[in-house]
C-alpha cells in the first residue's frame, strides 16, 4: 500500500497565487446583490418542492424573481456605466 501523503501535501499546500486578487474580490462585491437575489429565489422555489404551492408561495416566488431581474438590471447598468465612463 503506497501512502498518499505527497498528494495530500499538494492539495492542501498554501500558495499565494491561489488567493483571489483584489480585482476578483471587487467583482464579487459588485455581483453580490444578484447572487443574494438568486439565493432568495432558489429558497422560495425549494419551499414548494414537496407540496403544491399556495398563493403565498406563488407571490413569494414572483417577488423573488422580480428582485433577481432588478439586481441583474442594476448590475448591467453599473457595468455599462463603468465601461462608458472609461471610454470618455
Amino acid at each position: 500500500m503506497s501512502p498518499i501523503v505527497t498528494v495530500q501535501d499538494v492539495v492542501t499546500a498554501f500558495e499565494p497565487w491561489l488567493e483571489p486578487t483584489g480585482a476578483e474580490l471587487d467583482a464579487i462585491d459588485l455581483e453580490m446583490p444578484a447572487i443574494l437575489a438568486d439565493v432568495d429565489l432558489i429558497d422560495a422555489q425549494i419551499i414548494t418542492l414537496d407540496r403544491p404551492p399556495t398563493e403565498l408561495d406563488i407571490r413569494r416566488i414572483r417577488r423573488a424573481y422580480r428582485r433577481v431581474l432588478a439586481a441583474e438590471r442594476d448590475q448591467a447598468n453599473r457595468t455599462a456605466a463603468s465601461t462608458a465612463g472609461g471610454a470618455a
